[in-house]
């Protein structure tokens, strides 16, 4: 008989980390032209909603305070409040672009080319794009005159709009 002696030897679990590589925001800026065009198809999406619902109340001949009090229109504003919220918030903090944005091929990133937080999402939306209405979209036109293509409320989040795709490495420990 002859016995055996294992030798169990404990590795070191390797971890891989995501690292953006030759990021620079200047020349992967969104140009003004296809921003606009993004935030034009979030707006026209946004819109439809509770226009659907309207049109849809006067099929049914709602009239008026009718009309504006029915079922059907308060369920056109909620679904309204809860694609706003959806796509403002939940599919940027996932995929870093808005309907819009996805359908232009823009993204939203950090400064550095990193995904952005959602501390930084909700600045974005909920600080930034009301600013850059107060400001009669003079927020907005920042982007024109700025060499990273940043915003008032990309300034505010610390964000910036790319176009085209990060190329990330893998690095292991």
């Amino acid at each position: 008989m002859s016995a055996r002696i294992k030798r169990i030897v404990f590795e070191k679990p390797t971890t891989t980390e995501q690292v953006v590589v030759d990021f620079d925001a200047e020349r992967l800026k969104a140009p003004f032209p296809l921003r606009c065009g993004a935030i034009l198809i979030d707006y026209i999406l946004l819109i439809a909603v509770p226009v659907i619902s309207l049109v849809l109340g006067r099929f049914f001949e709602y009239d008026g305070a009718k009309l504006l009090n029915s079922k059907l229109s308060n369920a056109g504003w909620l679904v309204l409040i809860l694609l706003v919220l959806t796509n403002f918030i939940i599919f940027p903090m996932f995929t870093g672009q808005s309907i819009g944005k996805f359908l232009t091929g823009l993204k939203i990133v950090q400064i550095d080319g990193s995904s952005p937080t959602v501390s930084q999402l909700l600045v974005r939306h909920l600080l930034g794009y009301p600013l850059t209405v107060l400001t009669l979209g003079i927020g907005f036109l920042l982007s024109v005159f700025n060499r990273k293509g940043r915003a008032l409320h990309d300034f505010l989040a610390r964000t910036t709009v790319v176009y085209g795709r990060r190329r990330k490495e893998r690095r292991e420990f």
